[in-house]
């Protein structure tokens, strides 16, 4: 195999990493128009492409056999980064933009910790492959993909009251989705070993949802999918 051919799936990766670095940019401006999106539109773009990318740079590894310690490596830092503290700055800069708290924006910056504990744990851990521990970090960002798109068509944190309860709730949900990734709960990988029904009834049950919710809520049905995604694997927890 030709050094062309082994740098493929590492090119890819990288390719993961720049959408997640312009995504932290786009997060810094999420009112300004960028053509016909603002800011905070761009992110879930950037962090969606971001998602295809970390897809294929494991399929064109697997496809090309092209598998590297580096390459592990690679795919982690760039996943901490785009799922993980792209997420983490849009919400940041919602939530100070919306909210009058001075503390409760900070509360963001947990997800891309537990994020980096969850990329090492699962590094070490052989044996996540068809089953992972914790909320893979992927599906971490598409969550807060969906609470972002909420929180931006309903700006002000008032909805929930008071507040004082509205930033206690907010901190609570970051909190508990944050911790999600390092809980030792096992979650089902999405990937389709064959077509049975039997055997992927759960995943047909998420995507199903997951286009349900989506079709009802728009972009802010990412964050019930997530929801779903939970629940299901706590019913199912080994398929």
């Amino acid at each position: 195999m030709n050094v062309i051919t082994r740098s493929i799936p590492n090119t890819i990766t990288c390719c993961n990493l720049i959408s997640g670095v312009l995504a932290i940019t786009f997060a810094f401006h999420p009112f300004d128009w960028f053509g016909s999106l603002q800011g905070y539109q761009w992110v879930w773009i950037c962090i969606g492409a971001a998602a295809v990318f970390d897809f294929c740079d494991g399929l064109s590894a697997r496809l090309l056999k092209a598998y590297s310690a580096m390459g592990k490596e690679l795919d982690s830092l760039s996943d901490l980064v785009s799922f993980g503290v792209a997420p983490a700055m849009l919400l940041f800069n919602l939530l100070q933009a919306y909210g009058e708290s001075s503390w409760l924006p900070y509360a963001a910056i947990l997800i891309p910790v537990m994020g980096q504990l969850r990329l090492a744990k699962f590094n070490i851990d052989d044996s996540q492959t068809t089953v992972f521990r914790g909320l893979p970090i992927p599906a971490e960002a598409i969550f807060w993909i969906g609470a972002t798109a909420w929180l931006a068509e309903n700006p002000g944190l008032a909805a929930f009251g008071p507040q004082w309860l509205a930033e206690l709730l907010w901190c609570a949900l970051i909190a508990a989705a944050a911790l999600m990734m390092v809980a030792p709960m096992r979650m089902f990988s999405l990937k389709l070993k064959n077509f049975s029904l039997a055997a992927n009834l759960t995943r047909y049950l998420l995507i199903l949802g997951c286009l349900a919710f989506v079709i009802w809520f728009g972009v802010a049905g990412f964050a019930p999918a997530i929801i779903l995604y939970i629940l299901l694997a706590a019913v199912t927890p080994n398929r």
